[in-house]
């Protein structure tokens, strides 16, 4: 069974800055690729960021391109985000997932419990 638990969400002010990570039990997570999706309050859960098994490709969502960073570190089995340029938007529930890099949350089968990221303007 994979485990997820993430980490480093808060409040902060608009044009801030947070780093989330996301701690993986086993190692194999190695050769999964990982994502992060966000979800607003009476929203759907959205796809944010996701990197493959080697970190070589990542993928971002347009609303973040250029204000999120995806990396991971498989010797240490965690992925982070790193979140500059933070707003209002932003605010929602983050997960990571395990077991793809496609945009569709469907196609992860291992979730984080969530960490609450809220940004005030």
């Amino acid at each position: 069974q994979v485990q997820l638990v993430e980490s480093g969400g808060g409040l902060v002010q608009a044009g801030g800055s947070l780093r989330l990570s996301c701690a993986v039990s086993k190692r194999t997570v190695t050769t999964y690729s990982m994502g992060w999706f966000r979800q607003a309050p009476g929203k759907e859960r959205d796809f944010v960021a996701s990197i493959n098994w080697s970190g070589v490709n990542t993928y971002y969502a347009d609303s973040v391109k250029g204000r999120f960073t995806i990396s991971r570190d498989n010797a240490k089995n965690t992925v982070s985000l790193q979140m500059n340029t933070l707003k209002p938007e932003d605010t929602a529930v983050y997960y990571c997932a395990a077991g793809g890099v496609a945009p569709d949350a469907k196609v992860y089968g291992y979730w984080g419990q969530g960490t609450q990221v809220t940004v005030s303007s």
